[in-house]
């Protein structure tokens, strides 16, 4: 497998992204597009990312920018959680706990491999500032250290126009939960 995607996959993508920029100008004012094309043309390498994210249902959309690093910031702003992650558990280390019924993946595994992050706790709560998502799903989040070593996981979704963070075991998986992602460019 390569990360690198044709001119023809990038040209499809970076019309997909455009297209979702326009609709959704609520995420990123002050942001011009003919900006964000320029960097993502200067880092092609962080296309196959992208694509990944659009791939498995994530929707990645530009939802700020780093004055610091010069960085754009997408996060997955699928309505739900990405479909193409669910039914995954927290970690490499929860799936190998797992004796029986293994699932095929888990969100830091696929963050790694798609070569982006999963949306800390607060990373979420600034995506639910633009929008209403995961009202039927949930999501991974970020564990701190002292809980992963109790071998708990954080998740959250938005319920009550209310945003939720709760635990469960590392091990589980629903069918309704996946994780976010983030990714600066």
């Amino acid at each position: 497998m390569t990360n690198k995607l044709s001119p023809e996959q990038q040209e499809a993508l970076h019309k997909v992204l455009k297209a979702r920029f326009d609709k959704h100008t609520e995420r990123h004012k002050g942001i011009k597009w003919d900006d964000v094309q320029a960097r993502l043309e200067a880092k092609p390498e962080k296309l196959w990312s992208l694509d990944a994210m659009e791939e498995t249902g994530g929707e990645p959309d530009v939802v700020g920018f780093d004055k610091k690093s010069a960085e754009f910031i997408f996060f997955d702003c699928a309505a739900e959680s990405p479909k193409g992650r669910r039914s995954i558990c927290y970690d490499h280390q929860a799936l190998e706990s797992r004796k029986e019924n293994k699932p095929a993946n888990s969100a830091i595994g696929m963050a790694n491999d798609m070569g982006i992050n999963i949306l800390t706790e607060e990373q979420y709560r600034e995506l639910q500032q633009l929008g209403e998502f995961d009202l039927k799903t949930s999501s991974w989040i970020e564990t701190p250290a002292n809980i992963r070593k109790l071998k708990g996981a954080l998740f959250a979704d938005r319920r009550y126009d209310t945003v939720f963070v709760y635990h469960n075991g590392a091990e589980s998986y629903y069918a309704a939960r996946a994780f976010r992602g983030s990714l600066r460019v």
